[in-house]
């Protein structure tokens, strides 16, 4: 098999493993070096120190993984099918919001498990070669082999679009030292539009295509293990994981497939809990009700510390405000004082005049 059918074969066997695309680039991402140094410079990264840690080897590959001659880029649909939409759960201040993409099991594994099956169906026609599969789990840069790639283009939010399937889906990545034809990059699509930039809570879009971390809701929830800054905390709404908003409103996830893959559905109806029932969990059911969820990473008090934000951002005249003090009253000395730091301000909120 040449170089050009084994790439148009290692495409079909992608799509066979339930992948929505495969692209193949090379290793060059040296035109990403100089404005990642700026980003960090400027303190963007927050107390991400792996950020400074791993430095420019994310835009290496081939040191990274000596021997790397191409990038296998592939992208795999998220967004679930749900009875309740995520607008529906912004709207309602007793529920709790959160990232569609951590609903179901960890994605993580379930795209890393398809890569490597993958890698293995590639070299039963070729023989051994050298790879290693990613998925967000090392220095890796993937929004930049993503554009390298023609997967899509980096969007003024800073994810990755496509014109067929917006920005709902993972990305994978699979380094190989075989010689493959490379694809082109897509040109940018956004425009002179500004909807991820404006609608964004926290005004954490700094420019485009530039986050501050320290202000996104996404950081501030899950990577984050210092306190969230009071400042912040009124803006933060409902949202007790992550944050969709950027992706709710850009024009191009009108074009975004509903995930046919069962392991992204919702789990534990956690697609529109109700707060106080999640702030009643105990760590013990937290674990269980998580297990093989990307949440479980934060664990129990950042899950508590993030819930008592959601519940002090309760309006005032909310049914469920008086139910609400008493747990957070109960709750004091249960979890860490951090975790009560966060529940006297909820409480100094709810009950204001």
């Amino acid at each position: 098999m040449d170089p050009l059918e084994l790439k148009s074969a290692i495409r079909e066997w992608a799509l066979e493993l339930g992948f929505t695309d495969l692209r193949v680039c090379d290793t060059d991402l040296s035109a990403y070096e100089a404005g990642f140094l700026r980003w960090l410079e400027a303190g963007n990264q927050g107390s991400m120190s792996y950020m400074d840690r791993h430095g420019l080897l994310r835009f290496r590959p081939d040191e990274l993984v000596p021997g790397t001659r191409r990038v296998l880029m592939v992208s795999r649909d998220y967004l679930p099918p749900e009875s309740t939409g995520p607008s529906e759960v912004l709207r309602d201040p007793g529920k709790g919001y959160v990232s569609r993409y951590a609903l179901g099991r960890d994605y993580h594994k379930v795209v890393r498990k398809n890569l490597q099956h993958l890698a293995r169906r590639i070299s039963e026609e070729t023989g051994p070669f050298t790879y290693r599969a990613f998925c967000d789990s090392a220095p890796v840069y993937e929004t930049g082999l993503a554009e390298r790639s023609g997967l899509g283009w980096k969007g003024k939010h800073s994810l990755v679009l496509n014109r067929s399937g917006g920005s709902w889906f993972f990305l994978g990545t699979l380094f190989v030292d075989i010689e493959l034809p490379v694809d082109k990059p897509v040109s940018a699509h956004c425009g002179s539009c500004t909807a991820c930039i404006d609608v964004c809570p926290t005004g954490a879009i700094i420019e485009d295509g530039v986050v501050d971390a320290r202000r996104c809701i996404s950081y501030l929830t899950i990577e984050a293990d210092e306190d969230i800054p009071e400042e912040l905390r009124p803006l933060m709404g409902n949202r007790i994981y992550g944050c969709d908003d950027c992706q709710l409103v850009c024009p191009w996830n009108r074009f975004a497939r509903v995930t046919g893959e069962a392991d992204f559905h919702a789990r534990h109806g956690l697609d529109a809990p109700d707060l106080l029932d999640l702030f009643g969990w105990d760590e013990r059911t937290f674990l269980s009700r998580t297990e093989g969820s990307a949440i479980r990473r934060i664990g129990w008090r950042r899950w508590r510390r993030n819930l008592a934000v959601a519940i002090g951002n309760l309006p005032s005249d909310h049914p469920q405000v008086g139910q609400a003090v008493s747990m957070l009253e109960g709750a004091l000395g249960e979890a860490g004082e951090q975790v009560d730091r966060h529940i006297r301000w909820a409480l100094r909120r709810l009950r204001r005049p």
